[in-house]
């Protein structure tokens, strides 16, 4: 009988943390049975060192974006650079893009002002992406934190033409029906395995087997028991194995499901 297979659809392989061993984890990736993975940008040099990775790993794909906690950073047009990076042959999405109002100006001593601008920029970021995603045909990975609204409001007018996922999902079940409702994805992480992390569990078990997939994020959020260490795409079996309990599903229908969504939502993954 063959093992089930998983995809890590969401991983930085470019970031130094990889840089003294990243053949040795693609390697414990395929080990244990993970199959493709997505090298994510978040910045323009993040995207090209995801194409890079891409190119070295016949298995691992990228994903060109700009993080919307890197706005400050970001110049005011971003299109034509991701967008010569997108006809990359392995460039399967755009992202991550969002909004992102964890650490607003104020926290660090702005004012209401600053604020404001700053959240500007973040949606004018996202819109430039989305933008791009439409012109493309290609889907997005929406990175979302204490914005979740602000997010939907922005992306609905394109989901007649583009499909998101709401990637390292902690929101309620009712969160996953709206995002459901715009016929786009949540992706669940080792955030699941935590203790405090009872809504994502209860979400988890309500959520459609046909409407998630299963990312890392690493090097962040290293499930149980690996918590507090650095997370790496083979970390995905273990996610793997506690959401299929906590649906109460086998590890064969989970993989078949997870894998043929994330084919479904980035058709070049093959």
């Amino acid at each position: 009988m063959t093992a089930p297979v998983f995809y890590d659809t969401h991983a930085h392989l470019d970031f130094p943390d990889f840089a003294n061993d990243l053949p040795e984890t693609v390697a414990r990736a395929e080990a244990a049975g993970i199959t493709r993975i997505l090298s994510i940008g978040t910045t323009l040099e993040s995207s090209r060192g995801a194409v890079q990775v891409s190119e070295r790993f016949e298995h691992v794909y990228a994903a060109v974006g700009w993080h919307p906690s890197h706005v400050t950073s970001a110049p005011d047009e971003i299109t034509e650079e991701l967008r010569a990076l997108a006809s990359h042959p392995k460039v399967v999405a755009i992202g991550e893009a969002g909004l992102d109002f964890s650490r607003l100006p104020s926290s660090t001593g702005g004012t209401a002002a600053d604020d404001a601008l700053y959240k500007q920029r973040q949606a004018r970021l996202f819109q430039q992406q989305l933008e791009l995603a439409a012109s493309l045909g290609l889907n997005v990975i929406v990175h979302q934190r204490e914005s979740f609204d602000e997010t939907l409001e922005l992306l609905r007018p394109f989901t007649p033409k583009i499909r998101a996922v709401f990637h390292c999902f902690v929101g309620t079940p009712a969160d996953q029906q709206r995002v459901a409702a715009l016929d786009c994805l949540v992706s669940f992480t080792g955030i699941a395995t935590f203790k405090n992390a009872a809504t994502v569990r209860e979400t988890i078990r309500a959520c459609p087997l046909d409407s998630f997939m299963l990312e890392t994020d690493c090097p962040f959020l290293a499930p149980v028991p690996f918590r507090g260490k650095r997370c790496e795409p083979a970390h995905v079996r273990d996610i793997a194995a506690f959401i299929a309990k906590e649906k109460n599903f086998t590890l064969d229908d989970l993989s078949t499901h997870t894998c043929q969504t994330a084919q479904r939502f980035f058709p070049k993954l093959r």
